[in-house]
C-alpha cells in the first residue's frame, strides 16, 4: 500500500468518531425504496504504472460485470496521493463512492469512522464466505475482534529486487541478503556511476512500511500493546536513522530520491539508473516500462543476519490492497455483488496477473501463474517473515506524522545536513506530539 501527505489529515482523523454521523444518510440496506440505481460509483487504487494502465486493465473487467448484471460501474482510478484524503472527506460529508479500495493499513482507521458496511457473517455469505480468503490476509481488515471493515483484494509483500546488468557491471556476483550487503552491494553501484538503491522520500507510505519493518529487526513496534504511541524508543530512531542514513551516511541513495513521491524509484530501476529497489509486486510494472523478465532478479528483502523469519528476521509488511462499501450505498445489494465479482476465482487471477500481485483468495493462488520465482518469494515472505502493522485507529494518523517525519530528514539528508540520533529523535517526538492522547 501506498500512501499521501496529508497536511490536516491529524486534525480530521480527531474529528472522525465525532462527525461518524454525518458519514451516510441511508443505511446497510440503501435507500429504502425497493428500485435501486443500475449504476455504482468505484474508487480504485493506482496500482499499475499509472492510471492509464489501470484503465485498461480495470474497465474490460467492469464491462463484464455491466453484461453480466445490468450494473454499469462508473471507475475513478485515484492516486495515491489523494486517496486517503480523498476517503476521509467522504466519511465526514457522506458525498463518497458506492465502493472503493484502501490500503489494508488504513482498515482499522477508516473502521472508527462507522462510514463502512462491516463485514459480518451475512455479508461475507453474500460473497462466498469468509474461508476462501487466505487467514493471515484477514488480520489486515479491521481491528481485532471486530466485523472486517473491508475484503482483501490484491495480496503483496516486500522484496528486494535487483537490476542484472548493472550488477555484473560493478562486480557484484550474488545478491544481497543483510543490510550490511546491500551497503556494500550499493557503493559498488556507485562507483560505476549508478544509484545503489532506489527510495522515495517523500511517499509517506513507502517511508513507514520501511520503517516499521526496521523497527522490527530492531525490536521497536511504534505503539504499546494498549495502542499509545511510542515513537521515540531508541529502537525506533535506530530504525529511522538506518533507513534515512542509506542516503545520509552511506550514499547509496540518490539526493534527488528525497523528492520523488510514487514509481519513479521504479522508473530509474528499469532505466538502468539505480542497481535495488525494494518494492511490493514490481513485475508488472517492470514490463510495462520495457523491461524483460531476464534483465532483473529478486530475492527476499533484507535482514540484519541469516534467514528471514519472525521477530527481528522480520522483512516485509503485510502489504496489500482491501475492499471496502460505503455505509450509506443506494445500492447495497449491487455492491455486494460487485465485490463478490471482483473476489471470484476468475477476476482474482485476472487482476493479479495484471498487477503481478497474489490472490487472497486461497482456490485462485493455486493457479500455475502465481507459481513463478518471483511470487513464490513473495508467497514465502507472506507466510512466514512478514508482520501486519498496527491495526489500531491511529495508524493512518501514524502513518501520516511518522512518515512525514522521515520525508523530512531525507530532505536534510539531501541537503547535505547531518542526520543524527538526535535529530532522528527530534522529528519523532514532534510526530508523537500529533497524535491523540490515550
Amino acid at each position: 500500500m501506498r500512501r499521501t501527505r496529508i497536511a490536516t489529515v491529524g486534525a480530521v482523523i480527531l474529528s472522525l468518531v465525532l462527525s461518524a454521523a454525518a458519514c451516510g444518510g441511508g443505511s446497510a440496506g440503501g435507500s429504502g425504496s425497493n428500485e435501486q440505481p443500475k449504476t455504482l460509483t468505484y474508487w480504485a487504487s493506482n496500482q499499475g504504472a499509472n492510471i492509464e494502465v489501470d484503465k485498461k486493465v480495470l474497465q474490460p473487467e467492469l464491462d463484464k460485470f455491466e453484461k453480466q448484471t445490468g450494473i454499469k460501474v462508473k471507475l475513478e482510478v485515484v492516486p495515491w496521493a489523494d486517496l486517503l484524503k480523498r476517503i476521509l472527506t467522504a466519511t465526514t460529508s457522506g458525498q463518497g463512492p458506492d465502493i472503493l479500495n484502501i490500503g489494508n493499513t488504513w482498515s482499522a482507521s477508516l473502521q472508527s469512522t462507522g462510514a463502512l458496511l462491516p463485514w459480518d457473517a451475512k455479508n461475507f455469505d453474500a460473497i462466498g464466505g469468509k474461508d476462501r480468503f487466505v487467514e493471515s490476509v484477514l488480520g489486515s481488515t479491521g481491528v481485532q475482534g471486530q466485523d472486517p471493515a473491508a475484503v482483501p483484494l490484491y495480496s503483496m509483500a516486500y522484496a528486494l529486487y535487483y537490476n542484472k546488468k548493472l550488477f555484473k557491471e560493478a562486480g557484484i556476483t550474488k545478491p544481497p541478503a543483510t543490510w550490511d550487503e546491500v551497503v556494500e552491494a550499493g557503493k559498488k553501484l556507485t562507483k560505476i556511476g549508478k544509484s545503489g538503491i532506489g527510495a522515495e522520500g517523500s511517499n509517506l507510505s513507502a517511508n513507514i512500511h520501511q520503517v516499521f519493518v526496521l523497527g522490527k529487526q530492531h525490536g521497536a513496534d511504534f505503539f504499546t500493546a494498549d495502542g499509545k504511541a511510542d515513537f521515540t524508543s531508541d529502537n525506533a530512531v535506530a530504525a529511522v536513522k538506518q533507513y534515512v542514513d542509506l542516503m545520509a551516511t552511506h550514499k547509496i541513495v540518490s539526493p534527488g530520491n528525497a523528492e520523488y513521491a510514487q514509481n519513479q524509484s521504479l522508473s530509474d530501476f528499469s532505466n538502468d539508473k539505480t542497481g535495488m529497489v525494494l518494492w511490493q509486486t514490481a513485475a508488472a510494472t517492470f514490463k510495462t516500462q520495457g523491461m524483460s523478465e531476464d534483465e532483473w532478479g529478486v530475492v527476499p528483502a533484507p535482514v540484519p543476519s541469516g534467514r528471514p523469519g519472525p521477530g527481528k528476521q522480520t522483512n516485509s509488511m503485510v502489504a496489500g490492497i482491501n475492499m471496502a462499501v460505503f455505509k450509506n450505498t443506494k445500492n447495497h445489494d449491487g455492491a455486494l455483488k460487485f465485490v463478490k465479482f471482483m473476489t471470484s476465482d476468475e477476476e482474482q487471477k485476472t487482476l493479479n496477473k495484471a498487477y503481478g500481485s497474489i490472490p487472497p483468495v486461497k482456490t485462485a493462488q493455486q493457479d500455475a501463474a502465481f507459481n513463478t520465482p518471483d511470487l513464490v518469494a513473495l508467497r514465502d515472505t507472506l507466510a512466514s517473515s512478514a508482520a501486519a502493522l498496527p491495526q489500531f485507529p491511529e495508524e493512518s494518523q501514524f502513518e501520516t506524522v511518522v512518515g512525514t517525519a522521515v520525508k523530512e530528514l531525507f530532505a536534510e539528508a539531501a541537503a547535505g545536513q547531518a542526520v543524527t540520533t538526535d535529530s532522528v529523535r527530534a522529528k519523532l517526538e514532534k510526530a508523537q506530539q500529533q497524535m491523540p492522547k490515550k
